[in-house]
C-alpha cells in the first residue's frame, strides 16, 4: 500500500464522517423546531410552497378578523338606526294625535310640537354621535365602507345610511300648522330599508368568515404536510446518524492506527 493510496482513505474517511454530521446537525435542527423543512436547502420547491399556503392562510385569517369588526360596526350602525325608528314611531303616534283637531286647538299641538322637536333633536343627535373607531356611521360621511375579507385584500362594500333629518325629509316636520303624516312614513320606510340592508350585510360577512375559516384550516393542513416533521420518523433518522456516526469515528480511529503501523513499515 502506497503513502497516497493511504492518504486518499483517510480523506474518504473523513468526508464519509463529515457528511453523516451533517446529518445529524440537521436532524438536531429539525427536532428542535419540529420542521422538517427550515431553510431552501432542505426542501427548495418545498418551501416555496409553503410559503404560498402561509401567505393564503395568513390572509384569510386577517380577512375573517376584518369581517367580524366589521359585523361589530354594522351592529353599531344597526343599534343606531334602531332607536331613530323608536322615535319616528313616536312621532307618528304624535301626529296623530295632533291630527284630532276635535279635542286638540293650537296650544295643545303646540305642545306636542314641542316634544316632536325633541325627537328631532335626538334624531340628529343619533346621525351625528353613532361612531365606531371615531367614525361617524349615520350621518352620510362614511359612504361606502369596503371590507378586506379577502386573502388579496378583496371582499365586499357596505352602503354605509344617511339618516340627517334633511335626508328622511323631516326638518321641517311641523304639526302646528298643515302637515302630512305621510312625510313620517316615509323616513320610516327610509330607515326600515337601511336596517335590512345592514342586517344582509351581517349575514353576508358571518358566511365569509365561516368560508375564511373553512379555507385557514384547509390551508394549514396542506402547509403542515409539507413543512411539520413527523417525530417518529426524525428520532429514528436521528439514532440512525447517531450511530452512524459513531461507527465511523471507530473506524477512522482504527484506520489511522493501522495506517500509522504500515507508515512506521515503510520508513523503516
Amino acid at each position: 500500500m502506497s503513502i497516497s493510496s493511504i492518504r486518499g482513505n483517510q480523506n474518504l474517511y473523513r468526508n464519509q464522517n463529515l457528511h453523516t454530521n451533517r446529518n445529524l446537525q440537521k436532524n438536531y435542527q429539525q427536532l428542535a423546531s419540529g420542521k422538517k423543512v427550515n431553510s431552501a436547502a432542505d426542501n427548495a420547491a418545498g418551501l416555496a410552497i409553503i410559503q404560498k399556503l402561509m401567505a393564503q392562510s395568513n390572509g384569510y385569517e386577517v380577512g375573517g378578523r376584518n369581517a367580524a369588526s366589521s359585523q361589530d360596526m354594522v351592529n353599531v350602525a344597526e343599534g343606531g338606526l334602531s332607536n331613530i325608528s323608536d322615535s319616528l314611531q313616536r312621532m307618528r303616534e304624535l301626529s296623530i294625535q295632533a291630527s284630532n283637531t276635535a279635542i286638540y286647538g293650537g296650544d295643545e299641538r303646540g305642545a306636542i310640537q314641542q316634544e316632536i322637536n325633541q325627537l328631532k333633536g335626538y334624531i340628529s343627535d343619533a346621525a351625528k354621535n353613532t361612531q365606531f373607531n371615531n367614525m361617524n356611521l349615520l350621518d352620510g360621511s362614511k359612504g361606502t365602507a369596503h371590507v378586506a375579507s379577502s386573502p388579496d385584500g378583496g371582499g365586499m362594500d357596505i352602503s354605509m345610511p344617511n339618516a340627517a333629518l334633511a335626508t328622511l325629509g323631516i326638518a321641517d316636520y311641523d304639526v302646528t300648522g298643515d302637515f302630512d303624516i305621510s312625510a313620517i312614513d316615509e323616513a320610516l320606510s327610509k330607515v326600515s330599508s337601511a336596517r335590512s340592508g345592514l342586517g344582509a350585510a351581517y349575514n353576508r360577512l358571518g358566511h365569509n368568515m365561516n368560508y375564511n375559516a373553512y379555507a385557514t384550516q384547509n390551508l394549514t393542513a396542506s402547509q403542515s404536510r409539507l413543512e411539520d416533521l413527523d417525530y417518529a420518523k426524525g428520532i429514528s433518522d436521528m439514532k440512525k446518524n447517531s450511530l452512524l456516526n459513531e461507527y465511523q469515528t471507530m473506524m477512522q480511529k482504527k484506520m489511522m492506527n493501522d495506517n500509522g503501523m504500515v507508515m512506521r513499515l515503510l520508513k523503516f
